[in-house]
């Protein structure tokens, strides 16, 4: 007992009601003088809210979404408006100006045209710089590609090929402003007449091959994003996922199918060249550079 007695007199001395710690409880002179440890490093400055939102990972994907929901329409509504070249070149010709006359006279002529020009290209911007982000962010976060093979046959085809799609339809862009806007690579471009521009384009084979596979390329990142971004705003429930994935397969098969339908239906003669058309727009640039 007197072992265990001794054993006690190795502890400080502790009183409950006046809060005694002797040795432990550091004054307030020691608290004041103490320099402030640093844990973190320097304390970053806050940017802007925007662009402290676009750093985080949930705003590259509310980014990739917004921006893919305007190239969604535009992609849309680009493939509709072609859709006037079945009634004819007086009918696509008269579409092609009526996009050039938009808001005139509040606007100047183009003015319009070019600002929603403007607005697709930082769009695209945009999106493939989130795009590019979220996979560096992605690579840092689980340097290996897959867990396990069961993980990778998870991933559909079209979202593991999302990254190569993009490069082909980034190309494909490339060549179709040179081709159909610019004319660069187009025989016998004529600004101003889009249908025959349209059909001698499409009249050599390679070109059309060429549509055909980037078209496809198209299908399945607009069939992925029209799917994924549902998700990156939140708006994920099983009770309406199925009808996310008509949603993605309709918008995507109509894109391609009204797309791909130009270049085949040139090559089968049902949209075929109008030489009547070709020199009433001529004729009609030769007396406006006349005045």
């Amino acid at each position: 007992m007197g072992a265990i007695a001794n054993s006690y007199d190795q502890f400080l001395p502790f009183n409950a009601g006046t809060a005694t710690f002797p040795h432990v409880v550091a004054s307030q002179q020691d608290l004041t003088t103490a320099p402030t440890p640093v844990v973190n490093g320097a304390v970053r400055r806050r940017a802007w809210w925007p662009l402290e939102l676009y750093r985080s990972a949930v705003g590259k994907k509310w980014i990739m979404a917004i921006t893919g929901i305007v190239l969604l329409g535009f992609v849309f509504f680009h493939m509709l408006g072609n859709l006037k070249s079945y009634l004819g070149p007086v009918e696509m010709d008269d579409y092609g100006e009526f996009l050039r006359e938009l808001f005139v006279p509040l606007l100047p002529r183009t003015l319009f045209l070019w600002l929603e020009r403007t607005g697709l290209i930082a769009a695209f911007a945009l999106h493939i710089h989130a795009a590019y982000a979220l996979t560096k962010m992605n690579h840092r976060a689980r340097p290996d590609k897959y867990a396990s093979p069961r993980d990778y046959a998870a991933a559909n085809f079209a979202s593991r090929t999302m990254r190569w799609s993009g490069v082909i339809v980034l190309l494909f862009l490339a060549w179709h402003l040179t081709d159909l806007t610019w004319g660069t690579v187009n025989p016998d471009f004529v600004r101003g007449d889009p249908y025959n521009n349209l059909v001698n384009s499409f009249e050599r084979p390679a070109v059309t091959v060429l549509y055909v596979v980037a078209n496809l390329a198209l299908g399945l990142h607009v069939f992925h994003g029209a799917w994924s971004f549902f998700q990156s705003l939140g708006l994920n429930s099983p009770r309406f996922n199925k009808w996310r994935l008509y949603f993605a397969r309709g918008f995507a098969a109509a894109i391609v199918i009204g797309n791909v339908s130009f270049p085949v239906l040139v090559q089968a003669k049902v949209l075929s060249f109008d030489q009547h058309q070709r020199d009433v727009v001529v004729a009609q640039k030769h007396s406006e550079g006349g005045k």
